[in-house]
């Protein structure tokens, strides 16, 4: 099939640090060559990908320098292009929320919308029922709950390279590991609880987003003080596997409705057990008592941090493999593009006029 995927240019392709949606576009787009696919990105000019690149921008809109710029100016500009090439295509993959209908509702049925976010959000059920011709993808069926109405075509989990994070059997750091970014809703405060309740090391490699520093200046700053909390920063996937292969386990203590977390399948492909809490994709993606313990309140996130040591590591890694590798995401994806309206029952593409 010829495929286009469209990403984000908030960060690379894969992001050099954190990031979440240009990284499953990577992996996917690499993946689907492999499987025999002719595929193009639309991505900024650093994408790193085994696709065809069209660049849309010189490069990440987080990356460059400029103290102002639009994002929306920037998306607008690759989607005049998405559309100038559209012809070329069997299918349109867009990753940038909805941001595209008004463009593409001529030929909506020839394209696939993965939503990577949250959804429950005011404004956004008017506008999933005016543009309901959409095919749609959900990350989780979990992140559906917002939404029940809307155009669902498929459900398809994240999935990564088992080669760019290596199994570590020990989980020889003896650490607990928080993975991601600072935010009230990601609950750093709460992994320090556990960690220090523990007695445990707790190392946090996050980013602090710019709306979130008050928040890490008031609420997180002042825990970092104690002797088994280390923060170190920002890490990028140079860095990425030997973190969380050397943890004891990933501490997850989220506290909103998660559509994926993407960090939980990064642990697991190190042999990382996850501790986390039940909420949002979390008991659809963590196998509790193989890949990791799903707990409800701290008291039981404490005790799970003294139990998860009974896993099996190499079964953690195994579930990954099963469950979450990139090849398999792109095999459910290709399922999905075969079933879009614009395809005939064996596949293949119907015939399109040339777009203006």
């Amino acid at each position: 099939m010829k495929i286009a995927q469209i990403a984000p240019l908030y960060e690379s392709v894969p992001p050099r640090l954190y990031g979440g949606t240009e990284r499953v576009v990577a992996q996917l787009c690499n993946a689907l060559v492999s499987q025999g696919h002719e595929v193009t990105l639309f991505a900024s000019a650093d994408a790193c990908t085994r696709a065809t690149l069209v660049p849309v921008r010189e490069q990440a809109l987080r990356l460059d320098p400029a103290p102002l710029k639009s994002d929306l100016a920037s998306h607008l500009v690759m989607l005049r292009e998405v559309r100038r090439q559209a012809q070329a295509f069997d299918v349109l993959h867009f990753h940038i929320d909805l941001l595209h209908f008004p463009i593409f509702e001529d030929m909506a049925e020839r394209t696939l919308t993965t939503l990577h976010g949250r959804l429950d959000l005011k404004d956004l059920p008017e506008a999933y029922r005016q543009w309901k011709q959409f095919p749609l993808a959900s990350i989780s069926r979990q992140q559906r709950t917002p939404l029940p109405f809307a155009c669902w075509h498929g459900t398809v989990h994240h999935g990564l390279d088992p080669a760019l994070y290596p199994f570590d059997e020990g989980g020889s750091g003896g650490y607990l590991a928080f993975l991601g970014r600072i935010s009230p809703e990601k609950r750093p405060d709460r992994a320090i609880a556990i960690a220090t309740r523990a007695g445990l090391p707790l190392k946090i490699a996050a980013k602090v987003d710019m709306v979130d520093r008050e928040y890490f200046r008031r609420q997180i700053r002042p825990l970092l003080d104690h002797p088994l909390v280390e923060f170190v920063g920002e890490i990028g996937d140079a860095d990425k596997a030997a973190f969380l292969g050397g943890a004891r386990a990933l501490l997850f203590p989220v506290d909103w409705p998660e559509p994926f977390g993407l960090v939980m399948i990064e642990a697991m492909a190190c042999g990382t057990p996850v501790i986390a809490w039940r909420c949002g994709s979390v008991p659809e993606l963590v196998d509790d008592g193989v890949s990791g313990l799903i707990v409800a309140d701290e008291e039981q996130a404490v005790a799970a941090v003294h139990a998860v040591g009974a896993l099996d590591r190499s079964q953690v890694r195994a579930t990954f493999e099963q469950r979450f590798s990139a090849a398999a995401m792109a095999k459910a994806y290709v399922e999905l593009y075969r079933r879009l309206p614009a395809h005939g029952e064996d596949g293949t593409s119907f015939t399109y006029p040339k777009a203006a």
